[in-house]
């Protein structure tokens, strides 16, 4: 296995995206969230009963045995690979790391909603959302489609793509994969509802410490990649983001969301509803345009510049350290 933050790790990274942007996620091929989503649904539903004390104890352990496990049984795979042959190995990580990341599935979700919207089929565009959201769907317009769309492109530049980057420089496939796993955990059993608010406890702490630094790395280099492309918006995005950030419910999602809402000029955030109950989300940036469907594509390409600018970064780094050693 390549060393953390070396050049060897840096050239696995670059594979895993290009593997990443040319096939996706194939679903004929097996997947390891997929697996991780089985165990957690199976200790859930084993565990999850008792007392408050006796839920968040056996939740914490839940989380604990996920994500040790996870990244204990990626090393333990490439490791063997390994040892029968070094190509093995690196075939290994490169695919585990590839399936860390979701920059082409992103892309396409957002794109199968912004398709039917731009053509007025809010019929397909609902359905299309209801796929990669939680709010209830049915009866939005237009407006709250895109809105919608863009929130999660926003939000999900961290989870699916900024930060399994970081950690997949940090730590390789292990590392980036034990991320994916709290991300998972997160959003299987991290709700604050009556089942999950005492079970999901730790799993939901654990996932805000893990995004805090991905998520405020990310809101600037969203930033740096629209000032590079000469984008209008970026004076005094910064400012309102580190002052809007904070309102949102989550101590992570508003960066990006925040940042993205400023740089396309559009206002997010609003009134959601989840199973037919409504949810006040703070409102983010400021109207100066209309949210529509062309918003979409627009978030898209903020997203492509932002974690590029966050790989190019590291890359930099890596590249000058192996030049002066």
């Amino acid at each position: 296995m390549a060393e953390p933050f070396s050049l060897a790790m840096l050239g696995l990274v670059l594979a895993a995206v290009g593997l990443d942007l040319l096939v996706g996620d194939p679903r004929r091929l097996p997947h390891p969230v997929v697996g991780m989503g089985a165990v957690i649904a199976r200790l859930e539903g084993a565990w999850n009963q008792g007392s408050p004390l006796s839920r968040r104890r056996k939740g914490a352990l839940m989380t604990a045995l996920v994500v040790l496990g996870t990244g204990g049984l990626a090393w333990l795979t490439i490791a063997a690979l390994a040892r029968l042959h070094p190509w093995l190995g690196w075939l290994a990580e490169g695919w585990l790391l590839a399936c860390c990341l979701a920059i082409r599935g992103l892309r396409d979700a957002a794109l199968a909603v912004a398709v039917p919207l731009a053509d007025g089929d809010l019929a397909s565009a609902r359905r299309a959302l209801s796929m990669i959201v939680g709010r209830d769907t049915a009866e939005l317009d237009a407006a709250e489609i895109a809105r919608g769309t863009v929130e999660t492109v926003a939000e999900n530049t961290v989870d699916g793509i900024t930060a399994p980057l970081l950690f997949a420089l940090l730590g390789g496939a292990p590392l980036a994969l034990a991320y994916k796993a709290i991300n998972t955990l997160d959003s299987m059993v991290g709700y604050r509802s009556e089942r999950y608010i005492d079970f999901g406890r730790a799993s939901a702490r654990l996932d805000d410490m893990a995004n805090w630094l991905p998520a405020r790395l990310t809101a600037l280099t969203l930033w740096l990649g629209a000032r590079l492309r000469s984008a209008q918006r970026t004076p005094g995005a910064l400012v309102a983001t580190r002052r809007e950030a904070p309102r949102h419910p989550s101590p992570n999602s508003g960066w990006p969301e925040a940042m993205v809402a400023h740089l396309l000029g559009v206002q997010l955030g609003g009134n959601n509803h989840y199973r037919g109950k409504r949810s006040e989300r703070a409102r983010l940036g400021s109207p100066h345009e209309s949210l529509g469907a062309r918003h979409i594509p627009a978030a898209l390409r903020l997203m492509h510049g932002g974690w590029l600018v966050f790989l190019a970064l590291p890359a930099v780094v890596i590249l000058l350290k192996e030049v002066l050693t």
